[in-house]
């Protein structure tokens, strides 16, 4: 199976990425399934329902959100109805919402996404290894699902390494959101799961983690209350990761992908620039 998933979608810019690059994404790279992070798509705080329904038309399959899954109240009520749209599992009990899913692909195929926040630098919520320990349990790879796909949305990098190997061999996917910079470690670890640090941001990069810079940079040297963050809005960067997984549902190829603005471009090998 080839999966793709993408980075925290900031804003208009970010927005705009996923409509001009996804639908040729999933032809040029035939994607059987594709995540996105979209936490930060509404004005860089939250998600919509109209938005939501734009990535699902531009071919996003599934939305994981984090620790600003609903900045934006419409959240509280449309998530309900959305299986598409994924809250961190381990919020309390009783929060609106699903953390988990299984979906069928066009070819009957059935992959779990689940989609969990870290707690080092972050509320405090539920234990994040307990959620996926019984997630895993009720829906293992292999038996209930033919790939299973892990959003850790966290702030420590220990925290998502830790999770990662403790998923190790038992999902397809291990994959870090929530810091907006793409890190270099995407490999295959030694139990088959594919693992990346974090994915990066889908935005724009001449910012202050996808947010316009003056305000960041007041409020760090002057230490004062001041604007609100906008998202910035120039050309943005689609970061994610690659990844094809054998018969046993385990990753065989992972490979970095960013595409158009202000980053070095990569897509898996074989393939070339530019992805029309």
């Amino acid at each position: 199976m080839r999966l793709l998933f993408i980075g925290d979608v900031v804003g208009r810019a970010g927005r705009a990425a996923i409509a001009e690059h996804v639908p040729a994404l999933r032809r040029q790279l035939d994607l059987d399934f594709i995540v996105a992070n979209g936490e930060n798509a509404a004005g860089g705080l939250g998600i919509t329902e109209t938005i939501a329904q734009e990535f699902l038309g531009a071919g996003v399959d599934c939305i994981t959100l984090g620790n600003h899954s609903f900045d934006q109240r419409e959240a509280l009520v449309f998530i309900e109805r959305a299986p598409h749209v994924l809250r961190p599992m381990n919020y309390p009990a009783g929060t609106p919402g699903r953390g988990a899913w299984l979906y069928e692909t066009a070819k009957g195929e059935r992959v779990l996404v689940m989609s969990v926040m870290g707690r080092v630098f972050m509320d405090a919520l539920d234990d994040p290894f307990a959620a996926v320990e019984k997630e895993l349990g009720a829906c293992p790879l292999g038996l209930a699902c033919d790939a299973a796909i892990l959003d850790i949305h966290a702030e420590a990098s220990s925290e998502k390494q830790a999770m990662a190997h403790f998923s190790d061999g038992r999902v397809s996917l291990a994959i870090g959101t929530h810091t907006h910079v793409p890190t270099a470690d995407w490999r295959i670890l030694p139990h088959g799961t594919a693992y990346q640090t974090d994915a990066g941001m889908t935005g724009d990069y001449d910012s202050v983690i996808g947010m316009d810079k003056e305000e960041p940079i007041r409020r760090f040297t002057r230490k004062t209350p001041g604007a609100r963050f906008e998202p910035a809005d120039g050309p943005a960067t689609l970061c994610g990761l690659f990844v094809e997984t054998g018969a046993d549902g385990l990753a065989k190829r992972v490979a970095p992908v960013r595409l158009g603005g202000g980053l070095g471009q990569a897509v898996p090998e074989g393939m070339a620039l530019p992805i029309r």
